[in-house]
Order: C-alpha cells, then structure tokens, then sequence
C-alpha cells in the first residue's frame, strides 16, 4: 500500500449525471459529486513504460496519468476527477482504467487520461 504521506493531491471525484437541457433544443452534460466527494490522491505522470506495467494483465486503456488513493467503492471508467493545481490552475481526469490491487478493497490505482483545455 502507498504511503499516505504520497497521496498530497486533493481530487473532487465526479460521475456523469442528468442531461440539462440547454434552451435550444439540445441537452448540456453535467456531472454529479461522487459519495464521498473528494479524496488524497498520489498523481503521478506515466511514461510508456508505465503504462505497461499498470495495465499488465487487463485491457489496455490510453492514459495520461496514474492516481493511487484510498479505495472508493463508487469509482468506474465513467468517473472524472478534478484537481486544482496551485501552478497550472484546474485539471481533469478521465478515468480510463483501474486496479485494486490484491482486490483488498484498501487502495485503487487508476489509469485516467487529462483532458486538455
């Protein structure tokens, strides 16, 4: 399990929510905290190499970016995280994959790919 020390990111975690309509006969996305609403992340960029490892034995998803945190029973490849960087302003992160490593239910590694602004 990862230090708790490393997991120095706070995240608001997110799923999709209800569709809004957008007053012109179209419908906007919007997005729904998850329950809890946040948690202590490690984010850590990942090379190609990377990638290998984290995803060695499952489908191979395209990601940016691993986060390790405490593990979040409501968590799934649709949920967003968000986290706000003191240098580089807000970020977000599609989750395109995860772990539970020896499916203990004590920590979550995810795959997510940042959305670019």
């Amino acid at each position: 399990m990862m230090p708790v020390g490393r997991m120095d990111k706070l995240v608001t975690l997110e799923a999709p929510g209800a569709a809004v309509p957008d007053g012109a006969g179209g419908f906007t996305e919007s997005w729904a905290a998850l329950d809890p609403p946040t948690a202590w992340v490690a984010l850590e960029s990942l090379t190609s190499g990377d990638m290998e490892r984290q995803t060695a034995d499952t489908i191979t998803a395209s990601g940016t970016h691993a986060a390790t945190l405490g593990y979040h029973p409501g968590i799934t490849v649709q949920t967003r995280l968000t986290y706000t960087d003191p240098d580089r302003g807000p970020r977000t992160f599609q989750v395109v994959g995860w772990r539970d490593p020896g499916e203990a239910r004590r920590e979550l590694v995810l795959v997510a790919a940042e959305a670019l602004p």
